[in-house]
């Protein structure tokens, strides 16, 4: 995996950066917001020491070459929104899951479209994948959204699948497999 290139992507209004716990306090900013963790798969953070051993968590991951992880920057300001990923890699079926994660104040502005696309592009040409896929609750109307305009397909549903703040939700499982070169 070409890891420096992963963190070196960048698309009109944002970029990618290696994590680090340098960065741990812009990244405590969303990670401790209830409403943004709410529905990605980590436990909310409520110290700044938890963000920063998450991050180390993160980079070790990737050190491992299991998952890719890379702070998402906007170009014009230079702060850290969010979180891109890449994992769960299947080396037999050569596919991957991805998943990013957004400051409550950038959601709605593009950014996560772009990061969808940048990830995607990156696993097709770099990583030669042959399929990406993503599984989003079915509360997160945007992060579906950003999905599909990225031309992945809702290829099915887990019932009662998550269960988060007492309630149960679906599980919307999306694909895209790498487009035919002309």
């Amino acid at each position: 995996m070409n890891i420096s290139l992963f963190h070196s992507l960048e698309s009109e209004n944002i970029c990618f950066k290696p994590l680090s716990t340098n960065d741990a306090q812009e990244i405590h900013n969303y990670a401790a917001d209830e409403e943004v963790s709410r529905f990605i798969g980590w436990s909310l953070m409520n110290t700044l020491n938890e963000t920063s051993e998450y991050i180390e968590t993160m980079v070790k991951r990737e050190l491992a070459g299991t998952h890719l992880y890379a702070s998402i920057v906007l170009k014009s300001t230079q702060e850290i929104i969010g979180t891109a990923m890449i994992f769960n890699f299947d080396k037999e079926a050569n596919q991957a899951e991805i998943g990013y994660v957004f400051h409550r104040d950038h959601w709605g502005k593009g950014y996560g479209t772009e990061c969808v696309a940048l990830m995607s592009d990156y696993a097709f040409e770099t990583l030669q994948l042959h399929k990406l896929h993503a599984s989003v609750v079915d509360a997160n109307k945007g992060s579906a959204r950003i999905l599909e305009k990225n031309g992945y397909v809702l290829e099915g549903q887990l019932r009662v699948h998550y269960f988060i703040d007492e309630k149960y939700y679906i599980a919307l499982l999306y694909g895209k497999i790498q487009p035919k070169k002309d």
